[in-house]
């Protein structure tokens, strides 16, 4: 294994909003705490450490235990539960959607960057205690976004009927998916491991939670991951004092949209607040609490409620009260003793709107880490990226720009026309001396003239540039091909692939050379050579 790393920027797929958090610009300062690195940290654990209760340690390791009651606990994940209730361990978090079979690859990502992170943290502060948390998003009811994965090219698919939360859907009718699913693999060793590990974790469970549950814990339990469900009646009654005071004064909604009127001078803005940011819950359905006519309404049904009878039903029916996009980052930091959150581009955004709102509530806001990304190349493909004359960081230009780059490079022709560019320019520089001793008019001719004749040298340098292009088709072949193979849809590969397309090919190795690969503090890019 061979492993490199870039600037994020350089890759041309991570936003403005991403490139200034990692460069420490002034403009993003006033929307994040502490940084990513270890002074951050230090602070981060003393902020945190006089913060959260004890109790809300005890009610955390015992909602713990029951979730883990039907599973194969490793020791190290037993431990690691255990220690929570220690006023010295912290947790490093990351969150997902419960996508079948995991989704995309950056599943594995997010999760070894909060695994590493937190063995990073240990040798770094060795007084205190790390646990690493997969936060499942038990609770989203966008099944369109979790029903499929790609597997060499090919979509395999779970249709069923939508309606609730995904993490109470039973898992039948995947029998079918995974019969698709087998014949794509083969019989190979490591193709009946996914086959066994898709079937024992899809057909053996009754629901979508507990399904995901044991897969992430098959994958990494050996690194005492601990995976928590927040829809869970003792974990939600430690949030009923924020979910009542949503209720009664709208606080997310006034805080978020103060801190958007500031962010979005800069950046655009990922999610906008609702009056209340709650959702009311039920097995068929999760649907938006509305305030209107001195009613709280549930969205789409007849079911109301008084201010009393709402704030009552808090009280009493905890279950029923779901955080959204806004809210649900809060929940997170209200029950778990927690110091970084590790997400990706799109999730660090709307968490840059939310720093307000949790000083407003008095729970200290964490840590913001970009999760890692990752770019697998293999032997064989590194071999023609060298033949090619292709550096890796070369890979991710914009494709036009990629075959005009090494066809230029690669002609005897002079294609580019820039020195006569800057010669015909300065043609005119003179020329415009001459007419501004004249009229305005004959002035707006010359630089009328001038352009006419950059836009012709332009179109000539395309045209030339395109023949040049169809004479050496086969290098452009090549490296259509080669680029299209590490950037599937003119995308990075972690957004398309699944995990199983690796663990195909090299098996244990792909995962453990991953966790030997993922330096979560580092902030850039990771290329691994395999």
């Amino acid at each position: 294994m061979k492993v490199t790393h870039i600037p994020f920027q350089k890759t041309g797929f991570f936003s403005k909003t991403m490139a200034d958090y990692l460069e420490r610009s002034d403009q993003i300062k006033p929307f994040y705490h502490n940084f990513p690195d270890i002074n951050g940290f230090h602070n981060q654990i003393e902020e945190k450490r006089t913060s959260f209760r004890l109790q809300s340690r005890l009610v955390l390791v015992d909602a713990l235990k029951k979730q883990y009651q039907p599973f194969n606990t490793s020791e190290k994940t037993a431990q690691n539960i255990a220690l929570l209730k220690q006023q010295n361990t912290f947790t490093i978090t990351t969150g997902h959607q419960l996508n079948l079979f995991t989704g995309p690859l950056y599943f594995l990502y997010k999760i070894i960057s909060t695994i590493n992170l937190s063995e990073e943290l240990s040798d770094k502060f060795p007084e205190e205690n790390f646990v690493p948390i997969y936060w499942m998003a038990t609770e989203d009811h966008d099944f369109d976004e979790i029903n499929y994965f790609n597997f060499d090219g090919k979509k395999v698919s779970w249709n069923r009927n939508d309606g609730g939360a995904v993490g109470r859907f039973s898992t039948e009718g995947l029998e079918d998916v995974f019969e698709v699913f087998s014949n794509h693999l083969g019989n190979s060793k490591n193709a009946e491991y996914l086959k066994n590990l898709f079937s024992e974790g899809y057909l053996k469970h009754d629901n979508l939670a507990d399904a995901t549950r044991f897969i992430a814990n098959e994958l990494f339990k050996e690194y005492g991951l601990v995976i928590i469900d927040g829809d869970d009646k003792k974990l939600k009654q430690l949030f009923t004092p924020f979910v009542k005071d949503e209720l009664e004064y709208e606080t997310s909604f006034k805080e978020v949209s103060k801190t958007i009127l500031e962010l979005e001078k800069n950046y655009p803005i990922q999610v906008n607040p609702r009056e209340i940011n709650l959702f009311y819950l039920s097995d068929d359905y999760r649907e938006r609490i509305i305030f209107e006519n001195n009613l709280f309404k549930v969205n789409n049904t007849n079911i109301t409620f008084s201010k009393a009878e709402i704030l009552k039903e808090a009280d009493e029916n905890p279950l029923a009260f779901s955080p959204n996009v806004i809210m649900r980052p809060l929940f997170q930091e209200a029950i778990l003793p927690n110091l970084c959150y590790i997400g990706g581009g799109g999730e660090m955004a709307y968490w840059l709107q939310l720093k307000d709102y949790f000083e407003k509530v008095k729970v200290p806001f964490p840590i913001l880490l970009l999760r890692n990304s990752v770019q697998v190349i293999s032997d064989k493909q590194a071999r023609k990226l060298s033949k090619l004359n292709i550096t890796e960081e070369e890979v991710f230009l914009n494709q036009f720009d990629l075959l005009s780059k090494k066809v230029i490079s690669n002609s005897a022709l002079e294609i580019s026309f820039d020195d006569k560019k800057q010669f015909l320019q300065a043609q005119f520089v003179d020329l415009k001396k001459v007419a501004k001793k004249t009229d305005v008019t004959f002035v707006n001719a010359v630089n009328a003239q001038e352009r006419k004749q950059l836009k012709g040298l332009e179109n000539l340098e395309k045209r030339l540039l395109k023949a040049e292009k169809k004479r050496q088709q086969d290098l452009v072949d090549r490296i259509t091909l080669l680029q299209n193979e590490l950037l599937p849809n003119e995308s990075l590969e972690e957004r398309q692939r699944n995990f199983s397309e690796y663990y195909l090919e090299y098996g244990t190795s792909y995962i453990t050379n991953l966790k030997d690969a993922l330096k979560p503090l580092q902030l850039e890019f990771t290329i691994i050579t395999l």
